[in-house]
């Protein structure tokens, strides 16, 4: 396989206007104990309810838990690798996304399953956003101890687990980490991944 030859330049400016919720979104690791609304918590699902899937299958599910739910919480925190955890343990909302495998109507395999998972995590994390809320999604999880511990049926994949919360102080956080929750956001221009001819 070639190796990339396109130069990978990243910038931390927006080149081009976006709405401001995007502008907003950030995914930082320092948390507020301040528990999280039931009904913030209802509108982050339903937010997620109506992303566009695939033959319109919905293939996604959560569980969720809040501190005050300290059994569910900690079987989500636990499966974390030590890395997230440190940190992850402050947020007061885990949540686990998974992908259904089949469709509904006909038993077959969703091959759109995980990419539409993504677009519902994606509009989660943007109402999220609108309420003043911190998401961080961590793929950084042991998804054998996540299935055993959640009883996780074989109809459905785990995909990533979300800490939400409040903002905190950073300052709270490990001295490796407070580097990393200062940095700018860093993203490839578009030069690097959008083309107007054939690849």
């Amino acid at each position: 396989m070639e190796p990339l030859v396109a130069p990978m330049q990243k910038s931390n400016q927006f080149e081009f206007p976006i709405t401001d919720l995007i502008e907003q979104r950030r995914s930082r690791r320092a948390y507020s104990s301040q528990p999280i609304e039931q009904e913030k918590i209802d509108s982050l699902f339903e937010a997620a309810r109506w992303a566009p899937s695939s033959m319109n299958e919905q293939p996604w599910a959560y569980i969720y838990a809040t501190k005050d739910q300290p059994e569910l919480w900690n079987k989500l925190l636990e499966a974390l690798n030590e890395s997230n955890r440190v940190w992850a343990k402050e947020a007061p909302l885990l949540i686990l996304s998974m992908a259904r495998k089949i469709h509904i109507r006909n038993g077959a395999v969703n091959g759109a399953a995980k990419y539409d998972v993504g677009a519902a995590n994606a509009f989660l994390s943007m109402q999220a956003t609108h309420f003043g809320l911190n998401v961080h999604q961590m793929g950084g999880y042991d998804r054998q101890k996540a299935i055993e511990s959640l009883n996780i049926p074989e109809t459905h994949e785990p995909m990533v687990i979300m800490a939400i919360g409040y903002l905190g102080d950073a300052e709270n956080l490990p001295e490796n980490l407070k580097q990393r929750e200062a940095a700018p956001r860093e993203r490839y221009t578009q030069e690097f991944f959008v083309m107007n001819k054939p690849f």
